[in-house]
């Protein structure tokens, strides 16, 4: 026995598993098991994974309750929760992948991993743009993306424009709003609480607290003229009353419904009628469809941030065990930001 498989033998891996469906509308530790085995062996064509961090997103806990979503399948009682992650390869028996390689993609909630590297776990190199690697989990990685084709391939924003984001000061809210000053827009973002609205207002020419204001009410005062750009990450009444706003030509970019993951029953639009009457338009989308282009979006974002243009707005949480305690605190609206664990770390982090 080699000596690098005596010491990856020594290694445990551990894992978070489904131990209940979540009630409710959080998650609780009950609802979670924390399982330990043996790391895995690494056979032919494959890597043996180390991960340093893992993503933290409202639709785990979708995955939890039996529900596909995007690409995943719906989980049973005791599998490993499904969660994309950066890890290091410290181990190769495939001809692409040396040890020392930093990947991002389908790791699930667990410290090791083996993988063959197929398109099905949506695995992909990461190169070193002189940044936290777990900055692929927030700007760099699916959240930026999500904002980056959202707000400028959906929302086609011009210089001048007025946009709205709701979830300001969520992981996708957050970085649209700071991409809408680079295009030279005027920004209103409607985030939850001073805390929040505080968190975004050095991007936001005017902020909506919806707890403690009617979002409604200050939209149309802020709106004289409308809006020409909707960035709907929640959905529900939020969208409701933003379509009451619309200017002539104004785009709506359909990202996330966070205020209808818990519900039982869709929410019905009101007034998506008015659509016609100002020549507005409606745009989803879906992200893995812009795969081919994530390398530029990669580029463009880091560019962004090494020129202090964009700030990554993370929220991080320490060690894999808290895990559950950090996908509970999104469902609480803590977070600012997108929100990663921190499982080993990085060189960058310790700088």
């Amino acid at each position: 026995m080699s000596k690098e498989t005596s010491a990856r033998l020594d290694r445990v891996n551990s894992q978070w598993r489904i131990a209940r469906r979540p009630t409710g509308d959080n998650v609780q530790q009950q609802d979670f098991s924390l399982h330990e085995e043996n790391v895995p062996a690494c056979g032919d064509g494959q890597v043996l994974l180390k991960t340093l961090y893992l993503n933290l997103a409202p639709v785990m806990r979708m995955y939890m309750m039996g529900e596909a979503a995007a690409r995943e399948k719906p989980l049973n009682i005791g599998d490993v929760i499904h969660g994309r992650g950066v890890a290091e390869v410290v181990e190769s028996r495939h001809s692409d992948y040396q040890v020392g390689d930093i990947v991002q993609g389908q790791l699930g909630w667990q410290t090791y991993k083996t993988s063959s590297m197929s398109a099905a776990e949506l695995m992909r190199k990461i190169p070193d743009r002189g940044v936290s690697y777990g900055l692929s989990l927030g700007p760099l990685g699916m959240t930026g993306f999500s904002a980056y084709f959202g707000f400028i391939d959906r929302g086609k924003p011009r210089s001048g424009d007025t946009l709205v984001v709701s979830a300001a000061a969520g992981g996708v809210g957050s970085i649209v709003i700071q991409l809408a000053k680079i295009y030279g827009c005027r920004v209103i973002g409607i985030a939850g609480g001073p805390k929040k609205c505080n968190s975004i207002s050095q991007w936001c020419d005017n902020t909506i607290d919806y707890r403690n204001e009617n979002v409604a009410t200050r939209l149309e005062q802020l709106l004289p003229n409308g809006f020409d750009i909707y960035f709907d990450n929640v959905g529900g009444d939020t969208l409701d009353a933003c379509m009451d706003n619309m200017n002539t030509g104004a785009r709506i970019v359909l990202c996330g419904s966070i205020s209808e993951y818990t519900s039982d029953e869709p929410y019905g639009l009101k007034n998506y009628a008015r659509l016609r009457n100002t020549n507005a338009s409606m745009h989803g989308f879906f992200v893995y469809n812009h795969e081919q282009q994530f390398a530029q979006a990669e580029a463009d974002l880091a560019r962004w941030i090494l020129s202090g243009e964009l700030t990554p707005l993370v929220d991080v949480v320490e060690g894999f065990k808290a895990m559950p305690e950090g996908l509970a605190r999104l469902y609480a609206h803590k977070n600012i930001g997108p929100a990663y664990c921190r499982v080993q770390g990085d060189c960058y982090d310790q700088q």
